[in-house]
């Protein structure tokens, strides 16, 4: 068996979690650059984690996990980013750093909620700051 895996276009994908997934994405991607944003890399990857978005507005960056929601029954976009999952961003975000970071930025940790309505017009919710690490980024 062989230990790579196949590329598969997103034309292809079946998971419907992926899709919606995708679909948040890049309704943030949209969202942010028109509040001003520009994005420094979409899935940032490292081993099984990922960063949605990292995104830099100056000399602040912003990791951003993306919630794409079909319904607020399972809670909101907030409570879902638990602390491991925190801890999991600030990993990849520690190697992103390392990789790109400058030496003057500043950072921080936000979530982007996508809301469906019925209507069909999302809703977006942006938190900047959602949470704080308790030691230094590169600590993770």
């Amino acid at each position: 068996m062989s230990r790579t895996r196949r590329f598969i276009p997103t034309s292809e994908w079946e998971d419907q979690r992926q899709i919606l997934g995708l679909r948040g994405e890049q309704i943030a991607i949209a969202f942010l650059t028109s509040c001003g944003w520009s994005v420094e890399a979409h899935r940032f990857k490292l081993g099984r984690h990922d960063l949605d978005l990292v995104i830099r507005k100056g000399n602040t960056v912003a990791f951003v996990e993306v919630k794409a929601r079909r319904s607020s029954s399972c809670g909101t976009a907030l409570e879902s980013v638990s602390r491991r999952k925190q801890r999991d961003i600030a990993r990849v975000a520690s190697v992103w750093l390392l990789r790109h970071g400058r030496p003057n930025d500043e950072y921080r940790f936000d979530v982007v909620a996508i809301q469906d309505t019925p209507g069909g017009q999302p809703v977006v919710e942006h938190v900047p700051d959602a949470w704080r690490l308790s030691g230094p980024l590169g600590a993770y």
